[in-house]
């Protein structure tokens, strides 16, 4: 055991006793409103003692200002050694730092924005390099490619080799000549999430009429997902443009309703067969007009 490790923890007797050195310099590093009241003094080794001092930053609530102070042997000078604002017990930190591929959430990218995919990303498996054995956990499995190599084998006799058949051709047509594609994890992930959006348990979906699988302006797609999922085509659907569950639904459905046809007026009937009689004065017992103010005479010029 070393002789530095058997040395006395107890606090420097001047070192201790430089308060007002500690705090002049604490006001120094930040300003004196501040710096609160010495909390305490701890020895750090032979001749170096830190003080404590509270600080007032509403900012920084439960944090402390530590002055570092020492002095050299047998010297009764004491010098400042550093200052710095430490946290306390019940400091208000701020929370763990975490990555930020761990902190990206859907929806978080914006124009510009590049977005680095890991190369052991659990989404993506290899996909078909052109290199004459597949790649593992590929479509193109190796009993495919074994039944390829027997009909080309075949055909070798007439120095024909067809194009079609071959596991080029059958990556190609399978969308699999790229450097990665989704994995099983990585469709269910992602069917997961549409389905979340856009599917048989949304409240668009429980009170629709009917199912977008029997809709009119369903788009199919292809691949596995097909099975699944199609595109909304109806521009004053909630989901226009969106991939969907075929278990989704909503009241733009093209078999909804069918719309009803305006009223029209009926046409006016005209009954020309027949006339009817306009007096021109009224009858003299109507009561309208008294009888001693008509003229005898018909009406007409005078």
């Amino acid at each position: 055991m070393s002789a530095a490790t058997t040395r006395s923890r107890t606090p420097d007797r001047l070192c201790a006793e430089a308060v007002d050195l500690a705090r002049t310099a604490a006001e120094e590093a930040a300003a004196p409103s501040v710096v609160g009241e010495h909390v305490s003094a701890v020895a750090e080794g032979d001749r170096v003692v830190t003080h404590f001092f509270e600080c007032k930053d509403p900012g920084y609530r439960g944090w402390r200002w530590a002055v570092t102070v020492t002095r050299a042997s047998r010297a009764k000078n004491v010098t400042l050694d550093e200052t710095v604002l430490l946290p306390g017990d019940d400091a208000l930190l701020a929370p763990e730092w975490v990555p930020w591929s761990e902190r990206l959430r859907p929806g978080d990218m914006g124009p510009g924005d590049l977005l680095p995919t890991d190369a052991e990303d659990l989404r993506l498996e290899p996909g078909w390099s052109g290199e004459d054995a597949p790649p593992p956990n590929s479509v193109v499995s190796t009993e495919m490619a074994e039944l390829v190599e027997a009909e080309d084998a075949d055909v070798t006799d007439r120095a024909v080799v067809p194009v079609r058949g071959s596991i080029t051709s059958v990556a190609e047509e399978l969308g699999m000549r790229r450097a990665r594609v989704l994995s099983r994890y990585g469709l269910h992930s992602a069917a997961d999430r549409w389905d979340e959006s856009f599917g048989a348990k949304t409240p668009m979906a429980q009170a629709a009429p009917a199912s977008c699988v029997s809709c009119g302006f369903l788009v199919a797609i292809g691949g596995s997902l097909g099975q699944a999922f199609g595109v909304c085509a109806n521009e004053f659907g909630p989901a226009d443009g969106h991939l969907v569950s075929l278990s989704y639904g909503c009241g733009g459905h093209s078999e909804a309703a069918v719309m009803p046809k305006p009223l029209r007026p009926a046409p006016p009937v005209l009954d020309s067969m027949a006339t009817d009689e306009f007096p021109l004065r009224p009858a003299a017992d109507s009561g309208s007009v008294p009888s001693t103010d008509l003229p005898a005479a018909d009406l007409g010029h005078s």
